[in-house]
């Protein structure tokens, strides 16, 4: 990306989407820590914003998205309300799933958000699923399916990679390398590039920064519209890096020290944006102005998902399904 072709109104776009997200995890990891609201670990992606709104950005509202453990920031992309994804996470009446789903398992059927996965690499196979279905329906939509390169060591990457490859499924696979597998570098326990894996599968395959949202938004536009076209999977290997622990409690110490502090400096993907936007003439008040809208509709969101009721009671027993004793023929 060179600066003569950066283009300012989709720059600031992209830079409101990325200070949502983050004012998101900031908000729910202020629901977490400092109030204790949220039962269970969230995962931030703080630092990853970048991937979540360049990959999301030429999709469609009938386009499906699948997400990890660490959602929120696609489910955010994807056109999700944050008021109901806050309800999610405290467990509240009129969350995204009724409060039953929490942190790892939000999804959105609305906006053909999927769900998170709290199982590492399940979500491929679902997404290969989903695509196949489309297939077989004869739609135009694609998936994307978004996993961290710690999942390029489990049986789902190669199963879904496979079954993808070998019936031509319109979907794209989106390795988010945030260079560390929970509490280990992925270069101490990933034999060779997880990008060759899906070039040995058969699968087009893009490797991107994954902290320029601009260059990485104008590879998602080229290869959706691709698959769009093809209807053959691809596959992107973006590199990025989580600013925050692995979960919200995680202090990362395992990390050399200094680390985190260099890498923000460096490669924060709103600080990368910002420095673009700010050499084409955007004042750094008009910047400043967008990241305080952004804090102050998460805090709304955070009091509104404080202030909701709990769900009622009978509400355990909805979208739980009684099939009965099973037939005897099946045996």
């Amino acid at each position: 990306m060179t600066l003569s072709n950066f283009d300012r109104d989709k720059g600031l776009a992209r830079l409101k989407l990325m200070e949502r997200i983050r004012a998101f995890e900031e908000a729910a990891r202020r629901a977490a820590v400092d109030e204790e609201l949220v039962l269970g670990a969230i995962h931030l992606s703080i630092g990853q914003e970048a991937v979540a709104a360049a990959m999301i950005e030429p999709l469609r509202r009938d386009d499906y998205i699948l997400s990890t453990h660490r959602g929120h920031g696609h489910t955010l992309a994807k056109g999700a309300d944050p008021q109901a994804m806050m309800k999610e996470l405290l467990g509240r009446e009129g969350g995204c799933c009724n409060g039953k789903g929490g942190s790892m398992h939000i999804a959105d059927f609305g906006v053909r958000m999927l769900g998170a996965n709290g199982v590492v690499g399940a979500n491929i196979t679902i997404a290969a699923g989903a695509a196949h279905g489309i297939k077989i329906l004869g739609g135009d939509q694609i998936v994307v399916c978004f996993f961290g390169d710690g999942a390029a060591n489990r049986g789902p990457f190669l199963e879904g990679m496979n079954w993808a490859g070998v019936f031509d499924l319109p979907i794209l696979f989106v390795c988010e390398d945030n260079q560390y597998s929970a509490s280990t570098l992925t270069s101490e326990m990933t034999s060779g590039n997880v990008a060759d894996r899906a070039r040995a599968l058969g699968l087009r395959t893009t490797e991107a920064d994954g902290n320029d949202v601009t260059s990485l938004a104008a590879s998602a536009d080229e290869i959706t519209k691709r698959i769009r076209e093809t209807g053959k999977p691809e596959f992107v290997h973006a590199k990025t890096y989580r600013l925050s622990g692995h979960t919200y409690f995680d202090p990362a110490t395992y990390r050399p020290e200094g680390e985190a502090e260099h890498m923000r400096e460096i490669n924060c993907p709103i600080m990368r944006l910002r420095n673009n936007l700010s050499s084409t003439g955007v004042e750094e008040g008009e910047m400043e102005a967008i990241r305080e809208a952004a804090k102050d509709e998460m805090l709304a969101a955070l009091d509104a998902a404080r202030n909701a009721p709990w769900p009622a009671n009978n509400s355990v027993f909805a979208d739980v399904q009684d099939i009965g004793s099973p037939a005897k023929e099946a045996f």
